[in-house]
């Protein structure tokens, strides 16, 4: 298939990379980029599944070994050592869809097992795997170094040049999620790598390599500092390498670690977007959380915090008042978000360390408020930073063994993420919190990187990790019904190991201004289906927080922000004290996102450049081929000169009668498939800045 891309060129200023990069050319419907093709549910293709199957076979072969993956071991390179190694092979059917092949391998002199476990799926091209290094022998191991969880190479045929697809991190900037291409011209080497030990903070453990009408997406799990390294040779060929950044330790006698997780997902005889829906389609079947065996709904959420000042200013009273004036008003809650300042602070919500509610301002607990949300059919959401502590606090004074360096609660300490563990569930129970929300504000490299002796560099991150994962497996365990929430002053770690335990309810800490929250949802749709962020109906670039004593602030209701906001699970931070608001306009924009916000998760398809500028337009697409449903939602940006734009729409079926309704006006128009993919859907926002929602679905009975 053809593949034509409107290129428009953006140069990171802030991406640390230092070169220019291109923005994604996602517009390739908008200009007649693609032949339309019938409707149908986008799949892996048989060619696809044997693809993947065909590689990891490829590297199985008893006789000569090809591991994806690399290490040093006492001076020598892992590559063809394995071969001399004892092999044993254990295979494990985990359900319908996924085969589990564990290889291990026991150097005789030293006693080191490696352990390479790889998950194959019978249901899309991916392949996933993680590997372990276990000392079985009676003293410590010779220097195991420079682990490389992904390491290999490709070569490409025809005359089409490697693409890298690639996104922005979170740094809590309007460019966070921001999707980029870099072209790898030979000779060329890119490295990527967060900051600070948050994976990712100014960095996107993601990629999705193209060459021609096939590529590869590559995704690196490991909620800690990773390093990605992507070198093109002068001929045909590129070298992949993922791994922990740093690794040059010894292990003890029993002791065993573990690698960052790879995720390889093929595709091929397709462009690159339909592959991220295959991506996008495998994080839903086999990724996301399913508490209570469902996938979570789309939800919206209240709260106080501007108010109270996050909840240093919060208590009981205060905090049942606000939940039964959104319930006066008809504004429906699905959770009442209690965030930092719940315990002793002082007022000051970062002097984190003692878990327990505020006796002061909630002499009974947080129960009485979970009780009377409970009541009326909302559950409740509590924050917590867990791994940050401060002096003078319950932690500092009780554990201080617990602690790196006084401030960072070391969860490779078996005993402190056993109380960990034992006490956040005691929380949960005793106060009647429906969802366990997991904030972190600090960056943890230094701390891991000092601890660690000469001899044992990259250890000390390796068991917090490991730790860190097995509290919120443990939480899962217990709370089988509980959603977790991934916070890291916004979404620094929003990796894919969190992102099969956790969802990621607030993706920026940079929120509400709306060309941003456009540009947020278009990049970060590439890659998770369900995200969130706040949504206050109109920005008005007032503080974070307003002044109690000034009383009430009435927030005017604008359609562009509330649609720029707009995302699977919002958070209402306006000031719910005023009965000034429109609450009319308000009442009618939640109950318009509800019609819907279930499109989030079909197919995703931008309609247009991913484009920061306030000249343009942005637009894209939500598609269910599932139910023949879908939304376009498009954004006139308040310097944009025209009026009009026409999107080419991607997905339907040709020769089927779609019912396209605007979800403000109520009108509808019919349109055939092969129309709104040829034509295009012509859109009019007569005022500039302004937002159309239109749903559509297949007309049953055309006549």
């Amino acid at each position: 298939m053809a593949q034509q891309y409107i290129l428009v060129r953006h140069r990171c200023a802030r991406s640390g990379l230092g070169v220019t990069v291109w923005c994604v050319l996602a517009c390739v419907t908008l200009l007649g980029g693609l032949v339309a093709r019938p409707a149908e549910a986008v799949s892996a293709s048989a060619d696809e599944l044997a693809m993947a199957r065909a590689w990891l076979a490829e590297r199985l072969a008893a006789d000569s070994l090809r591991a994806p993956f690399s290490f040093q071991f006492g001076g020598q390179a892992s590559a063809g050592r394995l071969n001399d190694w004892t092999r044993k092979v254990e295979l494990r059917q985990i359900d319908a869809e996924r085969t589990e092949r564990t290889l291990r391998f026991t150097d005789p002199e030293s006693g080191l097992e490696v352990r390479w476990v790889i998950v194959e799926y019978n249901d899309f091209p991916t392949l996933e795997w993680t590997v372990h290094f276990k000392n079985t022998g009676t003293a410590d191991t010779p220097i195991l170094e420079n682990i490389e969880a992904l390491d290999l190479g490709l070569a490409r045929t025809g005359q089409e040049e490697f693409l890298l697809h690639h996104g922005q991190g979170a740094r809590s900037k309007p460019d966070d999620y921001a999707p980029m291409e870099t072209r790898l011209d030979p000779g060329t080497v890119k490295r990527f790598a967060p900051t600070g030990g948050r994976p990712a903070n100014g960095a996107w453990p993601y990629f999705n390599l193209q060459w021609g009408t096939q590529g590869m997406i590559a995704v690196i799990g490991w909620p800690g500092q990773w390093l990605a390294e992507f070198e093109r040779d002068a001929e045909q060929g590129i070298r992949i390498r993922a791994g922990q950044q740093r690794t040059h330790f010894r292990l003890r006698p029993g002791e065993e670690v573990r690698s960052p997780r790879i995720v390889l997902q093929f595709w091929r005889g397709r462009d690159w977007l339909d592959s991220q829906n295959i991506w996008r389609r495998w994080m839903m079947a086999h990724n996301m959380p399913r508490p209570g065996g469902k996938l979570p709904p789309p939800i919206t959420l209240g709260s106080s915090y501007r108010v109270t000042h996050e909840m240093t200013r919060a208590d009981e009273a205060n905090q049942i008042m606000f939940i039964d004036r959104y319930l006066e008003e008809g504004i429906h809650l699905d959770y009442w978000w209690m965030d930092a300042g719940w315990y002793p602070c002082g007022g000051e919500w970062h002097r984190t360390g003692t878990w327990e509610p505020d006796s002061k301002r909630f002499p009974r607990g947080l129960r009485p408020i979970s009780d009377h949300a409970h009541a009326s059919g909302i559950k409740t959401l509590l924050w917590f930073e867990a791994e940050r502590v401060t002096p003078d606090t319950w932690l500092d004074e009780q554990h201080p063994e617990w602690l790196l360096d006084g401030t960072l609660l070391n969860l490779g300490n078996a005993d402190a993420c056993q109380w960990l563990t034992d006490h956040v569930d005691k929380i949960l129970t005793e106060q009647g919190i429906d969802l366990y929300r997991q904030d972190f504000n600090m960056d943890p490299l230094e701390y891991w990187r000092k601890n660690d002796a000469e001899d044992r560099q990259g250890i000390t991150e390796i068991k917090y990790v490991t730790g860190y994962l097995a509290f919120w497996d443990a939480l899962q365990g217990r709370h089988p019904d509980m959603l977790i929430d991934s916070c890291a002053s916004g979404g620094r770690r929003n990796e894919l190991e969190a992102m099969r335990r956790s969802v990621p309810l607030w993706r920026s800490d940079y929120a509400y201004e709306p060309v941003a929250m456009q540009c947020m949802t278009y990049g970060i749709s590439i890659w998770l289906p369900y995200h969130g962020t706040g949504n206050g109906a109109y920005y008005d670039r007032l503080p974070a927080y307003l002044d109690p004593a000034k009383g009430p602030h009435t927030t005017p209701v604008d359609p562009y922000t509330f649609w720029s906001d707009c995302a699977p699970a919002n958070g209402f931070v306006f000031d719910i004290r005023s009965r000034d608001i429109d609450y009319d306009a308000f009442r009618r924009l939640t109950r318009q996102r509800r019609e819907m916000i279930a499109n989030y998760y079909g197919d995703y398809y931008p309609l247009t450049p991913y484009d920061p500028s306030e000249s343009a337009w942005l637009a894209w697409q939500f598609h269910r081929p599932e139910c023949d449903k879908g939304v376009v939602q498009a954004f006139r940006r308040g310097a944009c000169a025209d009026k009009t734009a026409r999107f080419k729409l991607r997905g339907l079926d040709p020769d089927r009668v779609y019912i396209l309704t605007d979800l403000e006006t109520k009108e509808s128009e019919n349109h055939r498939g092969c129309e709104l993919m040829e034509t295009g859907l012509a859109i009019v926002i007569p005022g500039k800045p302004g937002a159309r929602v239109i749903t559509y679905v297949v007309c049953k009975n055309p006549g």
